[in-house]
């Protein structure tokens, strides 16, 4: 075995193959970019260098750099993780050529499943069933729209060698596709370095099913069951679970054959994935080869749930030049495994990324039925140069419907605040009665988004409560800290509110969302009352107003207080008046950039008249496109930026005037 690999990725993926290795005893060598400098993977590892700054092209997809801090640190071996150069046949060559195992597929292997159109030609020789599509060298954007005519729309365009989402439009109707495909390739070409693209039928309503292949170097070939990544947003996953709802075992074999087939048609070696597009007809249920992915999957925990294996493990085994440690009648089947992937984003806001530092995170306990993994801690920076996932969540029970409960009370226990997150919005994905009855496909989250996507919910009297209480308290023990340590027992030191004739009353007033309150409290010999009624505070986080006693945890982040409780998490903001007396309101307007970006197309004309909805300016952040669409019928008086500037979070864009 190794005794010593480098990791040539970041983030969660980074710190969960160091614990398999610290397992086994192998040591970790990380690499870094500038902005990742104090990251959790670089603290976590044994040895870190850094190899570039921010910019991915520039540290993470620097094939000579990692080279040098393989041969630097003394790894004998790379794990590329997922993203970046995992799946990248210069870099596995690359190794080979210095002499550092490459812990993935052979360069041959890759490369026919690098191209999505050279992969489903192969497989059609194979007489694997295949997606009507063209997956052809010609790509001429009238030839190519030509081939989305004769296939019928809707068609959906996907960048040949991308992945996670990146580079893929859904057009519906002609006169979409020019703008849908150059929109594709700009993605592609950013994310990839290759704007190649295949158009396929874009099937309504179907199914995301994977099969986990397995493959080592003595020809043994095994498939570890599938995983059902159906709910997705933007094409990107968002929930996995395995095993599929609502598979047999006879549709689970053959499935299993096919992908196991296609992994021995490229003589393949170590982890991958073949994913199947899977369109419910009748009874049974067609599927479709999509593409394989030749490295470790990001759902790849609930594939280890249900078998108890450690797919890293068998990683570097096989790399190592081992056999699989298992036959496919050994590979055990145990239970339902649902995993969700936790961003720093906005569902609310088309699910923008948000960036910032971590003030405050809290993960469940950690235990057999439930797995974090992380890339982050509290006090961790989010940056706009990478993916913005913080975490998964992995649950595990005997049944779906009581993983589906476990998820959902884990859910409730993360508390993140700092950046925005998607938790609740997963709290009601997982909830959705569509999800609990196993009817998810693709389209699922687009379709219901008004369900899924409510609105602010008005925040409850128990968050105003626990937030007056935990007020309270922190100014008595702000008080306590001022005591002198030379008058230990001075009346200045105490904040409990008493007076010699009476009691105090004092008016809290806080804002939650559009709505202000004012909560009175009272402090008498009796003990305190809030609104009339007896309350105190216990522990950390145990609080009694009146009869009801609930659990809160409240953390503050400037004038801001988070309460979460009950699953929820609330926004209040505390109203200081004499804080802020003869301050002026802050009043702007504009559109301005929602996030830090770079500038990639200018969509309308200066002096041009636009309808609400209409692209204005299309931004890319964090390896993905965003375009900024008119609030409202209106004029568009000036540009306020231009093509490859990069802007921060709320420089104003546009001069738009509405329209009288």
């Amino acid at each position: 075995m190794f005794n010593k690999i480098l990791i040539a990725n970041r983030g969660e993926i980074a710190c969960r193959i160091m614990r398999t290795c610290r397992r086994l005893g192998i040591a970790t060598v990380a690499i870094y970019s500038e902005a990742d400098a104090n990251a959790r993977h670089v603290r976590l590892a044994d040895a870190a260098y850094c190899v570039g700054p921010a910019a991915s092209r520039d540290s993470y997809l620097r094939i000579d750099r990692i080279i040098e801090a393989c041969k630097q640190s003394g790894a004998q071996a790379v794990h590329p993780g997922y993203g970046f150069l995992s799946e990248n046949e210069a870099f596995a060559q690359a190794c080979a050529e210095n002499g550092i195992a490459f812990i993935g597929p052979p360069v041959g292997a890759i490369r026919a499943m690098g191209s999505k159109s050279a992969a489903k030609a192969l497989m059609q020789t194979a007489k694997v069933p295949l997606v009507p599509g063209y997956h052809g060298d010609n790509q001429d954007a009238a030839f190519l729209q030509q081939q989305a005519d004769a296939i019928g729309y809707p068609v959906l365009i996907k960048a040949s060698a991308g992945g996670g989402g990146k580079g893929m439009r859904i057009v519906e109707k002609p006169e979409d596709f020019a703008a849908s495909l150059a929109s594709c390739q700009r993605e592609a070409s950013a994310s990839f370095g290759d704007a190649r693209v295949l158009i396929e039928k874009y099937l309504v309503r179907p199914r995301h099913i994977e099969i986990q292949v397995f493959g080592d170097t003595h020809g043994n070939i095994v498939s570890l069951y599938e995983r059902d990544c159906s709910a997705q947003r933007r094409h990107q996953k968002v929930v996995e679970e395995a095993p599929a709802p609502g598979m047999t075992a006879e549709r689970r074999a053959e499935m299993g054959r096919a992908a196991c087939e296609a992994a021995r048609a490229v003589g393949y070696v170590g982890a991958g994935t073949v994913e199947f597009i899977v369109e419910p007809a009748g009874a049974a249920m067609n599927f479709y080869f999509m593409e394989m992915n030749t490295r470790l999957q990001v759902e790849h925990p609930v594939t280890e749930m249900i078998t108890g294996l450690d797919l890293v493990e068998w990683q570097l085994r096989v790399a190592n030049g081992e056999k699989l440690p298992l036959t496919q009648a050994q590979i055990p089947l145990r239970g339902h495994s649902i995993e969700v992937r936790l961003y720093a984003e906005e569902p609310e806001k088309g699910f923008l990324p948000s960036i910032g530092r971590l003030a405050h995170f809290r993960a469940p306990q950690a235990s057999e039925q439930v797995r974090i993994d992380s890339g982050v801690d509290e006090g961790d920076e989010v940056s706009p140069h990478y993916d913005p996932m913080l975490a998964k969540l992995i649950v595990w029970d005997e049944t779906r419907e009581r993983a589906i409960e476990r998820m959902l009370r884990a859910l409730g226990e993360f508390e993140i605040a700092g950046v925005g997150n998607n938790i609740a919005f997963l709290a009601r994905l997982i909830g959705h009665a569509e999800f609990r009855a196993g009817r998810v496909d693709t389209g699922l989250i687009a379709r219901d988004s008004a369900a899924l996507l409510p609105g602010p919910a008005p925040v409850p009297a128990t968050a105003y409560a626990a937030a007056s209480l935990w007020c309270a308290r922190q100014e008595a023990a702000a008080a306590r800290a001022r005591t002198p340590p030379s008058d230990p027992h001075s009346p200045w030191s105490e904040a409990d509110g008493w007076r010699l004739n009476g009691a105090l009353t004092r008016r809290l007033e806080f804002r939650g969302g559009e709505t202000a309150t004012t909560l009175s409290l009272r402090y008498g010999d009796d003990g305190l009352q809030i609104d009339g009624a007896p309350a105190a505070a216990h522990g950390e986080n145990q609080y009694l107003v009146g009869a009801e006693r609930f659990t809160a945890s409240v953390a503050r982040l400037g004038e801001q207080l988070h309460v979460f409780s009950a699953g929820a998490h609330h926004v209040i903001e505390r109203i200081d008046r004499l804080a802020h007396a003869g301050e002026e309101a802050d009043v702007h307007g504009g559109l301005v950039a929602p996030m830090p970006g770079k500038i990639v197309a200018l969509a309308a004309t200066v002096g041009s008249e636009v309808e609400k909805g209409a692209a204005l300016v299309v931004m890319e952040a964090m390896k993905m496109e965003h375009t900024l669409l008119a609030p409202a019928r209106g004029r568009v008086v000036a540009y306020l930026c231009a093509v490859g500037d990069q802007v921060k979070d709320g420089v104003e864009l546009v001069d738009f005037e509405l329209a009288s």
